[in-house]
């Protein structure tokens, strides 16, 4: 594998007009600024609908994309929205943050206006697209109709008979919720026309798109009310257990996440067809997809469901290496990135060797003198991703104003760099993980920006906050983007298109 590097962002961290990223114009020129820094890789977050707490990896579809991401000015230029429309529409006031209550109340309402009057039955591609996706589609169209019938409750709560999709049940609501089942089919049209309009402009510039797929699926999504024989549900169809993490150093009660878990015995007797069309949907979507969490499908962490923490879990063993050895039989070698992150036993060490897979190393676990670590360059090998941070981290100035002396002085000894300036050093650790032996370099972009607290993503085991931060349209100057491609050369780590150029200077 060719020894390259990309830039984290996600896309509601995008500059746009209308209250969070999306595929916008501003995402065309990111990916521009990604070529011109030389850069192989944009890696993203999930692209799924978010729910409540507006964490993508709690999604109400594992095949959907957002509405949110739906550009606002091509529905402008396509006539079915106005200018004036979209500028009334309260977004929220801080350009640096999402507020999603307010883009939930705006948005919407934007997206049902431009749905009634876009005559999309008569559009072919739209015809094409639910009949090549009616696997999922169907049945998240009418899940979402049916939940706002119900006003947003989970379907846990409601009526017993579309709860349990007894076929009347399911005919009546088809029928009295026709136009809002086709209000959630012209979404995901207009999601995957234009993200793929978009993915298809980076592919060209030479950039490949790291998606990312949660091991989990939601309790209140599609995915389980549809398939509820996918998960451990009892016949009630209440979770008999639910996932999470145990207790450990950095939390006293373990993460208590709440999804479902799944059936792996009943996936075995199916040849994991679940598995595999969700890994080929991601395909069609990514370049490369990162599996998050792949430490539980070696063993995974049962908690009763009910209970108030992660303490009284317990772990049991997932599929392994056959799950893996499926899809590629299936599907063919694919390109995934291993989330094995946390605490490693000898068994998810080999399920990550047998795979084959890259794993990660992610730099600000490395620097604790105390412990033995297997995060520090050069123990690495070339068959693994580097992170400065990853979205659940601190950003890089955030993390090194937090260490206490002992660490800092053994990180600056390790650089044997003690001269930098303390408001430059973020740029010392971008710069190791660029020059390691990892064969792929992915630096989260508010750690390029040198940002503090208020660049951080995601703070795991929080609510609120999270999933907010926004970059604006002049942080990631030309001098910057040079910086980034002269780093990007030295280190070996051009695209091949970049590489190919004659006559590049610093």
């Amino acid at each position: 594998m060719k020894r390259a590097s990309g830039i984290l962002l996600p896309i509601t961290s995008l500059p746009s007009k209308y209250g969070v990223g999306c595929f916008s114009r501003e995402a065309y020129e990111f990916v521009d600024k990604l070529e011109e820094a030389g850069q192989s890789y944009w890696q993203i977050l999930p692209l799924s609908p978010t729910s409540y707490g507006d964490s993508p990896y709690q999604s109400f579809s594992a095949f959907a994309g957002n509405p949110y991401f739906i550009d606002l000015e091509a529905l402008i230029e396509e006539g079915v929205l106005t200018e004036e429309e979209c500028a009334v529409c309260d977004f929220g006031d801080d350009p640096r943050k999402v507020d999603y209550g307010k883009l939930y109340e705006a948005r919407f309402g934007l997206l049902r206006l431009a749905y009634e009057r876009s005559r999309i039955t008569e559009d072919t591609g739209f015809i094409n697209f639910i009949q090549e996706n009616a696997d999922w589609l169907d049945d998240y169209a009418l899940f979402m109709a049916v939940k706002t019938r119900f006003g947003g409750a989970p379907w846990s709560e409601w009526a017993e008979d579309i709860k349990n999709r007894w076929p009347f049940a399911l005919d009546y609501y088809r029928e009295q919720c026709y136009f809002e089942i086709e209000f959630y089919k012209y979404l995901q049209y207009q999601f995957r026309e234009q993200w793929m309009k978009l993915k298809e402009y980076a592919n060209d510039k030479g950039i490949r798109i790291i998606g990312d797929i949660p091991i989990y699926a939601a309790f209140d999504s599609a995915d389980a009310w549809a398939g509820p024989e996918l998960f451990q549900f009892d016949r009630d169809l209440t979770p008999s257990a639910v996932a999470g993490c145990p207790p450990d150093a950095f939390s006293a009660d373990g993460q208590l996440w709440g999804n479902p878990l799944y059936r792996w015995d009943y996936h075995r007797q199916t040849g994991y067809d679940w598995w595999c069309r969700r890994i080929d949907f991601c395909f069609e979507l990514y370049d490369v997809v990162r599996i998050d969490h792949f430490r539980g499908f070696d063993e995974y962490y049962s908690i009763p469901y009910g209970a108030k923490t992660a303490k009284d879990g317990h772990w049991e063993k997932g599929p392994g290496i056959e799950l893996f050895r499926t899809i590629n039989r299936r599907l063919g070698e694919k390109e995934i990135i291993a989330e094995d992150l946390g605490f490693m036993t000898p068994t998810v060490e080999k399920l990550l060797k047998d795979s084959g897979y890259p794993g990660m190393k992610v730099l600000e676990f490395a620097f604790d003198p105390r412990e033995k670590t297997n995060y520090l360059p050069h123990l690495y090998d070339k068959n693994c991703v580097v992170y400065t941070g990853t979205h659940d981290n601190e950003t890089l100035v955030q993390w090194y104003r937090g260490l206490d002396r002992e660490s800092r002085e053994f990180a600056m000894e390790y650089m044997n760099n003690k001269s930098t300036p303390v408001k430059r050093r973020y740029w010392d650790f971008i710069r190791m993980a660029m020059m390691s032996v990892a064969d792929t370099c992915i630096i989260p972009l508010p750690d390029y920006l040198g940002l503090d607290k208020e660049g951080r993503i995601n703070q795991p085991s929080t609510l609120g906050g999270n999933w907010e931060w926004r970059m604006n349209g002049s942080e990631l100057t030309d001098e910057l983007i040079q910086e980034i491609y002269r780093l990007t050369r030295i280190s070996e780590r051009l695209s091949e298109r970049k590489a190919e150029e004659p006559g590049e200077e610093d």
